[in-house]
């Protein structure tokens, strides 16, 4: 099983900006689909970004298209999510998710492993 990590959330303003980062200690880490999600209170999970093993594909769910940006450096093991314009309406628990292949990078019942999450608190 991979073990993930996430760092980097906070507090921040509305309009400010966050980088959260997902690593592993994995060598598989790298060979795999890696995606976002957030959940709200007594909400399910929320797909948020992927991005493919080799970073030429990534995906984004529309309400953060164009304020998130997913990347990835294989060479750290590590994924980013860098949120900007952020708004009371993204604070939530952001967790990072690896699994093979990239279909259904959407749901998160496709994914194999789970970190704990990291909470992103926007005030306004």
């Amino acid at each position: 099983q991979v073990q993930l990590v996430e760092s980097g959330g906070g507090l921040v303003q509305a309009g400010g900006s966050l980088r959260l980062s997902c690593t592993s200690s994995e060598r598989t880490f790298n060979r795999n689909t890696v995606g976002w999600f957030r959940q709200f209170p007594g909400k399910e999970r929320e797909f948020v970004a992927a991005i493919t093993a080799n970073a030429e594909l990534t995906y984004y769910a529309d309400s953060v298209k164009g304020r998130f940006a997913i990347s990835r450096d294989n060479a750290k093991s590590t994924v980013y999510l860098q949120m900007n314009s952020l708004k009371p309406e993204d604070a939530a628990i952001y967790s990072c998710a690896a699994k093979f292949g990239n279909p259904y990078y959407y749901v998160p019942e496709r994914y194999s492993d789970w970190g704990q999450g990291t909470q992103v608190t926007v005030s306004s």
